[in-house]
């Protein structure tokens, strides 16, 4: 980031110009007031705030909403600590939505997020937040704004809404730090419901999507890569994006070591068949497992219409890619894995997530529950004693106890 020095005053503020990349003009009068112009050509006040600790960045805010000597008058009071009764300022107006992003929660949250991250929050804003709230001020944001944005929204995205949901929640707690808010309306917002995962691949389905994969590869060898990265999502659970920029320095003996997940850093333990397909690459000189053929340093393109023409040919035309990971976690249950060794196999940082796929524990109990109560009255028939009654309640017991 660039900076310079200057003596401002209100006229000189005005003149302050955007550059290619964000730049501060600091007062040589207040040596921590500066005003932080970005690309955009918006334009707010800043302090170094060394009272309480280490020196941190403050936003006072738009250079709209206040003089160079009010925001002096801040600064001051912000040294001295007493930021309730600040000298000669008036209190500010609450800020814009949109101003308090670009001001506050920008450099302050959204500049730490992961590149990934970033890009579906711009869009989150840009696509849903900003038109519905940014021209109101924080503290005029009521539960009932929330409330109609969010059932626009849910009628045509219900799985979108939810996390944009969480996008908003995030912004108007952060507001709430800085005291605009006494209470964040979208908390306490119910989400929609979450998919229920019953849709996994069946014996013969998973054998046909294997079969037509081999199949792909022999009628173009150059897919070769495309659809061993499809075979390791079968086999491992992991995220399209963990695999596609897996690296070579992340790659062990039995494990995966991503150090930029989603959720962040996270091992991956490999099964003997994920094991052959990483060691069936070849070497390129590049950095990453799966690069581009035309860009050795870059990772291989998505490709998604290769998964779109497998699916078709094996029949299964209604699984996402990202299902995979669904029927990798699916099937860890049927086999009996425990519900947080599945979440560490998935990387899920919080157990909730894992648990949608409790139900399919549940079949499987209730259909355990009826062998052994089938297998209960079995006994009283075989051993010519008095023969169970109508109503089954050997499995319904066992059900309890199963439960």
């Amino acid at each position: 980031m660039m900076a310079r020095k200057m003596r401002l005053s209100d006229r000189a503020v005005e003149r302050l110009a955007a550059a290619s990349s964000e730049y501060t003009a600091w007062d040589t009068r207040f040596t921590g007031l500066g005003v932080r112009v970005r690309p955009s050509g918006h334009r707010s006040f800043v302090v170094l705030d060394d009272h309480s600790g280490p020196s941190k960045r403050r936003t006072l805010g738009p250079v709209t909403s206040m003089s160079v000597d009010e925001a002096r008058s801040r600064y001051l009071a912000i040294q001295t600590g007493d930021m309730d009764h600040p000298t000669n300022a008036p209190s500010l107006p609450v800020p814009l939505f949109r101003d308090f992003i670009w001001d506050v929660w920008t450099p302050e949250c959204f500049d730490h997020f992961k590149p990934s991250t970033r890009r579906r929050t711009t869009i989150a804003l840009n696509n849903q937040l900003l038109p519905a709230f940014g021209d109101m001020p924080l503290d005029r944001i009521r539960r009932k704004h929330v409330n109609d944005w969010f059932d626009r929204y849910s009628g045509a995205f219900p799985g979108g809404a939810n996390r944009v949901l969480g996008v908003l929640r995030q912004i108007l707690n952060h507001a709430k730090v800085h005291g605009h808010l006494e209470t964040n309306p979208a908390t306490g917002i119910r989400r929609n419901p979450q998919r229920t995962f019953n849709r996994f691949l069946s014996t013969d389905e998973a054998r046909r999507l294997h079969a037509e994969l081999d199949r792909l590869v022999a009628e173009r060898p150059e897919r070769a890569a495309q659809a061993d990265v499809i075979r390791l999502l079968y086999y491992t659970g992991c995220r399209l994006s963990e695999i596609r920029t897996l690296k070579w320095r992340e790659v062990g003996t039995d494990t995966l070591d991503l150090g930029d997940s989603k959720t962040g850093p996270r091992k991956v333990y490999l099964n003997s068949e994920a094991r052959r397909i990483i060691e069936r690459q070849p070497w390129t000189g590049s950095d990453h497992v799966f690069p581009a053929p035309s860009e050795l340093s870059r990772p291989l393109a998505p490709h998604m219409h290769l998964w779109r023409t497998v699916r078709t040919r094996a029949g299964i035309e209604d699984m996402r890619l990202h299902d995979l990971r669904h029927n990798f976690a699916s099937q860890a249950v049927l086999h009996g894995v425990p519900l947080p060794t599945v979440a560490r196999l998935l990387g899920h940082r919080q157990l909730s997530m894992t648990l949608r796929y409790a139900h399919v524990a549940d079949r499987e109990i209730e259909a355990a529950a009826e062998r052994i109560g089938a297998a209960f009255i079995g006994i009283f028939e075989a051993g010519g004693g008095q023969q169970a009654p109508a109503s089954n309640r050997p499995a319904r017991a066992c059900q309890r106890i199963l439960r």
